[in-house]
């Protein structure tokens, strides 16, 4: 019997079995408060189950407001999660954009079969969308200004063409060949900066 433990043992274990289980359920309250990842669950009906603090803040919403609401109700199209639970496969997507909050969000989703809910981890690229939104904004306005260059410079070669004899179609096909030229150069120097940021 030695290795059976007295009444006044066991009880003498479990307040410490008790704290420990305390102290992991208080560092994951944490993690979800202070995650900066959006967090959001939904059930197998996709009615949200709960959000985290950053989520709230991406969606510019309340959790009291949105938790039993349909998941659809913010992410307009949840049939990725339908999909997700429908397979029991992890999904990973491609930056997904939601202009109406101005967001740009990976996402990793799985289920939870055991459970009956689905998870979603959202991280946060809107930065990208904004350094995206300017580099276009520089583009437009470089190939705004090539345009003008051209236009004044197809008025000269006009009138030299007009006192070189050529021909009207053929002046033009020239003027072409120069606007191309010059829209190709233009776009090349604004996109290296995106494309190296997509190389893997």
């Amino acid at each position: 019997m030695a290795n059976s433990a007295s009444p006044h043992q066991a009880s003498s274990m479990n307040p410490t079995q008790g704290t420990e289980a305390s102290d992991h359920q208080h560092l994951w309250q944490l993690i979800w408060e202070y995650d900066p990842n959006g967090l959001i669950v939904v059930d197998a009906n996709l009615y949200i189950k709960l959000v985290n603090p950053a989520f709230c803040r991406m969606f510019q919403v309340r959790s009291q407001d949105v938790i039993g609401e349909p998941a659809s109700t913010i992410l307009d199209d949840t049939s990725d999660f339908r999909r997700v639970w429908e397979t029991g496969a992890v999904f990973r997507s491609k930056p997904r954009e939601f202009p109406k909050y101005d967001l740009l969000v990976s996402q990793v989703i799985f289920p939870i079969p055991e459970e009956g809910i689905i998870a979603c981890i959202m991280a946060d690229y809107s930065h990208q969308l904004m350094e995206r939104r300017e580099l276009i904004a520089i583009k437009d306005e470089t190939i705004k200004n090539v345009n003008q260059v051209v236009d004044n410079q197809m008025k000269v070669v006009q009138e030299i063409a007009g006192l070189l004899g050529e021909t009207t179609a053929q002046t033009k096909v020239s003027l072409l060949k120069i606007v191309q030229m010059l829209q190709h150069e233009a776009v090349d120097t604004v996109i290296p900066s995106e494309t190296k940021d997509n190389e893997p």
